[in-house]
């Protein structure tokens, strides 16, 4: 991944340098524009989501980890029902239906697409061996039936004997 490489060669190989390790730059003005102004948070697949499950009456925490020890935050929590609910986006998480792989920086996006999988995969077991249920789905799925069958998930894990 990311090697030291002198200094005068640095600007000749494409790249930029954070802290030895390279990092594309964009290969253009809009595609700069348009990461910078990805979301993180409260994007349109997940505000979606969060209406039609609060229409359904149910009620979570947003952007928090489910567990201390977990570096990864879920978009929504049910603590109570121990479900953590993940909205992945197409491009970054690899959907086998949407996401597509980058022409330009290919070295480095097949890199990251892959950690992300790895990651996503890691939070996935971490979770269910704390007992947990990791509900993820994919941004381009329709907001109420994911918001449906999150109910079943929910309600399923919190209806007592």
């Amino acid at each position: 991944m990311g090697s030291l490489v002198p200094a005068d060669q640095r600007m000749r190989t494409g790249m930029a340098w954070a802290h030895d390790i390279a990092v594309p730059f964009a290969s253009s003005g809009v595609v700069r524009e348009r990461m910078q102004a990805q979301r993180r948070r409260d994007t349109s697949a997940e505000l979606l989501i969060r209406r039609a499950a609060h229409r359904l009456g149910l009620r979570y925490f947003v952007d928090r980890r489910p567990l201390s020890g977990l570096r990864s935050k879920a978009d929504m929590v049910f603590p109570a029902a121990r479900v953590a609910v993940f909205v992945d986006g197409c491009f970054w998480h690899g959907c086998p239906r949407h996401g597509n792989r980058p022409n330009k920086n290919t070295w480095y996006w097949d890199e990251k697409l892959r950690r992300n999988r790895e990651r996503d995969s890691a939070v996935n077991q971490a979770l269910t061996a704390a007992g947990w249920l990791a509900f993820r789905v994919w941004e381009h799925e329709d907001a109420a039936e994911v918001a449906a069958r999150l109910q079943e998930a929910v309600r399923g894990r919190t209806a007592g004997p």
